[in-house]
């Protein structure tokens, strides 16, 4: 038992994640809790490579999702894919200091202590199951800057100018057409449906 026990505990330490960069190389991969360009200022704990990683099936409905944009002449754009839970607790560490350097470009109506508690971050996060993704549409204007903390950012936001609401739209139907689902309080994050690892989080760092 004790040796079951150790084997399903090595199972959850390393999830099976594929580099999106190998399985779809044109989607653009702009990974910015690898740097210091967040909402934190600083690079994020398990971020030690800017890589985007994430389950297979993940990785093969975005190739799917980037075939149908590139019909259009058009690309994907990800944020953000597998966040180790070290990540997460990074930024339970910066939501319980003093420092609000970013907080005019990032949570302007908002105080940073309670960016939980109205649901822009979270304490176990879908990214750490491998699934999900902080997505957009290269070159089109969205309403709102990725991960400003803002009704803004809420996908059906009505206050978004008409052009940007499409946007929204076009990527919300291409992506949901590939089988992910939408978090409706951010408009760039997607997480697929039949994901592998529904009830798992995982600390691998990104290398």
């Amino acid at each position: 038992m004790i040796e079951l026990f150790a084997a399903v505990q090595a199972m959850q330490a390393s999830p099976e994640l594929s580099d999106l960069h190998k399985v779809a190389p044109d989607i653009v991969i702009d990974m910015r809790y690898a740097g210091e360009n967040n909402f934190v200022g600083e690079r994020i704990d398990g971020y030690d490579r800017a890589k985007c990683l994430l389950t297979e099936p993940a990785a093969n409905a975005l190739a799917s999702a980037q075939r149908e944009l590139s019909s259009m002449a058009l690309s994907l754009k990800v944020h953000d894919c597998f966040r180790p839970q070290r990540a997460v607790d990074h930024f339970i560490r910066w939501s319980q200091n003093g420092d609000t350097t970013k907080k005019a470009e990032y949570y302007p109506n908002v105080e940073k202590g309670n960016l939980f508690d109205l649901g822009y971050i979270a304490e176990k996060s879908g990214h750490s199951r491998g699934s999900t993704i902080d997505i957009t549409i290269q070159g089109l204007d969205m309403g709102s800057p990725y991960d400003l903390f803002d009704p803004l950012s809420h996908t059906d936001n009505e206050r978004v100018p008409a052009q940007a609401r499409a946007n929204r739209l076009l990527l919300k139907l291409v992506m949901e057409k590939n089988g992910f689902r939408n978090y409706e309080k951010e408009w760039w994050h997607y997480t697929l449906d039949d994901e592998p690892y529904k009830d798992q989080y995982f600390d691998t760092p990104i290398e």
